[in-house]
């Protein structure tokens, strides 16, 4: 088991950034993983983003927050208030450990030994963080026998489940993940090896630049929920599918598309089910080196990385559903460039169970080593599946179903071609009933090829299954006899030729 680090190391790390903490730093500038900003002055194409719907103004009218055999909710669902800190449930503290369950730091049951070593700390330079930040987070984290008064179920895989926590509960698990006290979660030998990482000892390693614009970001938000208590929900669903479609038969027509080079998921998209290109382990490199968009998001919205402690990975046909996070950081930069931006005051309103209409859906793509393989058949039913999992919301009307909000998923460190990923996803939210705004980060060319095949699949009437079999067309024909890298005709210059009848593509 990996030792705790010393509280010392942890303070002295934490200095070098305590002056940053009590700043708000300059305001966000375009990011994204595009080099240069488009040439072109036109931003957007397609239907125009102010007719694609939203939260709160469409969806379905909740029934009463209640408890139930798939949903587990942490506070008194008979006390819940607008404005109001939340009541934990029960009444009488109970404990549990063993399988189904979080082990907890306080715990009767955890034996788990810890150690101490004294530092030497100038009281000048850490006045605000030892003398009012890091008490106030302490004690917070030592809350945790009368916030969470009942077990917390493990969102375990093949099972659809529901488990809905105040923010000041979350904010409680997450200082105990700062000062890194869960039991069985520093090995991945553990019974939690299917898990994700939640203490955050990882964060103390070394000296990386990354790492310490992940602290300002994290230490804001620890500073916000210390100095006032925030009131809220947020909702974890683990979601799986009971069938998947049949993709080369369906009769499904595509969608309203906005595709833009500028603006973000999580800004531009507001109100709309927002896409984490996730790792199947959710959070990917969050409490580590990792500093890409999954990473950031969850920098940002911290509340996100509670999840890491009880949802174990992702299989094939799953996702897990996040609602009601609040945003807390604002940022600048992307990877190696990104930097923690100030404060965000989140304006987003709340639905009647007290979450803020911020739902956030944790989808992860295929990794790829050759660009030929994501062609494969199989390889793009599992991605349309992910996907498809990720948007449907089975029983929920059609017109109650917001846009999705995303871009290029699966990209990147993955090896998808941002192109074939377009296309996988129009297919699935097709299928979902939902339309998209799709957000290129900066990249004007791609915005203007989507726009294109999208436009040609539209006015040639085309079903989802329809274009479906000319993507395994494109695999039998253009890339399973290729002996290069790339095949010479791309998928859509194929496209064009297969609709169009001639060699013309957009």
């Amino acid at each position: 088991t990996r030792p705790l680090p010393p509280l010392w190391s942890l303070m002295l790390f934490a200095l070098l950034i305590s002056a940053w903490v009590s700043e708000k730093g300059q305001e966000r500038v375009y990011r994204g993983s595009g080099d240069d900003p488009p040439r072109s002055k036109v931003t957007w194409l397609g239907t125009p983003i102010g007719e694609l719907k939203r939260t709160p103004d469409c969806g379905p009218v909740l029934s009463p927050l209640s408890s139930s055999d798939s949903h587990t909710v942490m506070i008194r669902t008979d006390l819940l208030r607008a404005g109001r800190a939340q009541v934990p449930y029960p009444g009488n503290p109970r404990d549990a450990w063993d399988d189904a369950h979080v082990k907890m730091p306080c715990s009767v049951k955890n034996l788990f030994p810890g150690s101490t070593e004294d530092g030497n700390l100038e009281p000048d330079e850490a006045r605000h963080l030892l003398g009012t930040l890091l008490p106030d987070m302490a004690q917070l984290a030592l809350r945790a026998p009368e916030l969470l008064a009942q077990p917390i179920p493990l969102l375990k895989a093949d099972r659809n489940h529901s488990v809905t926590f105040s923010q000041e509960q979350i904010a409680c698990l997450l200082a105990n993940a700062f000062f890194c006290t869960f039991p069985r979660r520093n090995s991945r030998k553990s019974e939690y090896s299917n898990y994700p990482d939640i203490n955050f000892c990882r964060l103390f390693e070394g000296s990386s630049p990354r790492k310490v614009e992940k602290l300002k970001t994290l230490l804001w938000y620890f500073r916000k929920v210390t100095e006032k208590r925030p009131t809220g929900l947020v909702t974890f669903t683990r979601q799986s599918l009971s069938t998947v479609p049949s993709w080369s038969r369906s009769t499904a027509k595509l969608t309203n598309l906005h595709i833009t080079c500028e603006g973000t998921i999580e800004d531009q998209g507001y109100g709309m089910l927002q896409v984490d290109f996730a790792n199947r382990f959710v959070g990917g490199g969050v409490t580590d080196c990792g500093l890409v968009q999954e990473e950031i998001r969850f920098l940002i919205n911290p509340e996100l990385i509670v999840s890491r402690l009880f949802t174990e990975a992702l299989e094939p046909d799953e996702c897990l559903i996040i609602t009601g996070t609040e945003q807390y950081s604002k940022y600048t930069g992307y990877a190696e460039t990104y930097k923690w931006g100030g404060d965000h005051d989140d304006k987003t309103p709340s639905d009647q169970w007290q979450r803020r209409c911020t739902e956030i859906v944790a989808i992860d793509a295929l990794r790829f080593r050759s660009f030929l393989e994501q062609f494969r058949p199989e390889r793009m039913t599992r991605e349309l599946n992910k996907a498809f999992c990720g948007f449907v919301r089975p029983g929920v009307p059609r017109d109650q179903l917001t846009a999705v909000a995303t871009g290029n998923w699966g990209c990147g460190v993955f090896g998808g071609d941002a192109r074939l990923k377009a296309v996988l996803q129009m297919l699935a939210a097709a299928e979902a009933g939902r339309d998209i705004a799709y957000f290129t980060f900066g990249d004007g060319s791609l915005m203007r090829d989507v726009h294109n095949i999208h436009t040609l699949l539209t006015n040639s009437d085309m079903t989802v299954g329809a274009v479906y079999s000319l993507l395994e067309e494109y695999y039998f024909s253009e890339c399973r006899p290729c002996t290069s890298r790339r095949p010479e005709i791309s998928l859509y210059h194929f496209l064009s030729e297969r609709i169009l009848g001639d060699s013309s593509s957009p």
